[in-house]
Order: structure tokens, then sequence, then C-alpha cells
């Protein structure tokens, strides 16, 4: 009989141990990779163009080489978040004009409205430096973040848009958005036309 108890006794103490580890095997939540913001340090603007601004100095502005693209278009890229921030000049020969191109700036904010859980138009205003124009915050599931545009109300119109060469996922982009917009309004804020 002890011989007996001396073959089953191995047996139990390998099924005592194997029966005493934890296997959770539950899914692990989904999560997303930490981001790590770069000082923020910012630069001039200083191109043969009809304005001048601060942009930060982790990001390179490029000039925009798309096929529609016109003189004096330029996009700031963000590399490090996958971003760019487009930026559009046009000169304005009329007030019917200055109308138009004031009325496409909104409907392309608003197009967004189908995903977007809130459009914020905030009033840009340095009479100062003559700049004017709406600021748009867009929250949501949607293609862009943040639309503007910058006017003197006579001869000038710049606009900016920011897009993510991503998958449009709000909670996971909300971070990167919130630090770009920081940026945005600092462009916006030291905004000067040179004639």
């Amino acid at each position: 009989m002890k011989l007996k108890q001396l073959i089953f006794l191995p047996f139990v103490l390998l099924l005592f141990f194997t029966a005493c580890q934890n296997h959770d095997y539950s899914p692990k939540p989904k999560a997303y990779f930490r981001i790590v913001f770069p000082k923020k340090e910012y630069t001039t603007f200083s191109k043969p163009v009809p304005f001048t601004f601060q942009y930060p100095t982790y990001a390179s502005v490029e000039q925009d080489l798309s096929r529609d693209a016109r003189k004096n278009w330029y996009n700031l890229h963000f590399k490090q978040f996958n971003g760019f921030l487009h930026l559009t000049y046009y000169d304005v020969s009329g007030k019917g004009e200055y109308d138009e191109m004031v009325e496409d700036a909104r409907k392309l904010a608003f197009k967004h409205t189908i995903k977007a859980s809130a459009i914020d138009q905030r009033i840009i205003h340095y009479p100062d430096h003559k700049v004017y124009g709406i600021y748009y915050a867009i929250e949501g599931n949607t293609a862009s973040s943040v639309q503007f545009f910058l006017t003197d109300s006579a001869k000038h119109y710049f606009r900016g848009a920011l897009y993510f060469n991503e998958r449009p996922q709000y909670d996971s982009i909300a971070p990167v958005v919130k630090f770009i917009k920081k940026d945005i309004d600092t462009l916006i804020a030291t905004f000067k036309w040179k004639n």
C-alpha cells in the first residue's frame, strides 16, 4: 500500500500546484499609447507673402503641392501627430467675393454637422492688426477639429483647417487637438498683414 501512495502522491502534488495558478483570461481594456508632447516654442513664418505669424518649432511649413493649390497656400505639418493645418490665402477683389468666402468658410465648418457633437464659434477681433474672423471648434468624430478664417475685411482672406491622417476617433485624438489648439490660438494672436 505504501508503494501505491508514493506513486499517487506526486500526481496529487502536481494537480495541486497546477490548480493553484491564476488563469485570468479576461480581455484587457482598449487603451491608447502615451503621447509625449514637445515643449512649446515658436518661430516666425517669414516668406514673401502678404502675412506673417508665429508657428511651433515642432511643426514644419510646406508649400501646398496639391493639384488645386494656389499661390500662397501652405500646410503646417505636425509630423509627430500625423496632422496638418491647411492654410490658404486669397486676394479679395470686392465685397461680393468677400461675402462669398465668408459663407464658404461657414459651410465648410458646418459640413461636419452630421458627425459633430458640437460646433462652437468664436469671433476673432484684433483691431490693432486689422485681423478679424471666426474660429470654429468642432467636437466629435469629424474629419476636421478646428477651422478658422482671418480677414482685414477689405483685400485679404486667410483660412485654416486642421486635419489628421487618421480615422476620426475624437476620444483618442482629443489630447492632441487640445495641444494643437494652443498653437492655432498663438498663430491667430500673432497674425499680421504685411500691407
